[in-house]
């Protein structure tokens, strides 16, 4: 029987400062805030093609620490993106440690402020 569901709507990701967050996902990766309903607690919306990435200022219940070195071994994202290049540049800038895929492909892990994981895989050109 073929599915009814079609594509991915959006990913959520629990923070503890949504203007600490937005400092990674919009001002570091580049990533487009848009506008967002007022849902009775703090957060933002990034826009990524037709998906989003929703930031969700609650308490967190997970751990922050403890989590695997590598962020391929633990729950994370995967954006696509153009060219690694930039994103280094920019993680570097910022003091935010990445690790590149252990598979040899041109994907890259790194972690937001709140330890939660995003894997960046560079498209082929």
């Amino acid at each position: 029987m073929p599915s009814n569901i079609v594509s991915l709507n959006h990913a959520s990701f629990i923070v503890t400062d949504t203007e600490v967050s937005l400092g990674f996902y919009r001002d570091i990766l580049g990533l487009q805030q848009v506008d967002r309903p007022d849902l009775g607690f703090p957060g933002a919306w990034l826009q990524l093609g037709t998906q989003q990435i929703h930031l969700l200022e609650l308490v967190n219940p997970d751990p922050t620490t403890g989590r695997p070195v590598h962020g391929g071994r633990d729950r994370h994202i995967a954006l696509n993106a153009l060219a690694l290049a930039p994103v280094q540049e920019a993680l570097t800038k910022a003091g935010i440690v990445y690790t590149m895929s252990i598979s040899g492909r041109r994907a890259m892990f790194c972690r937001d402020y709140d330890g939660n994981t995003v894997e960046l895989i560079e498209l082929p050109s």
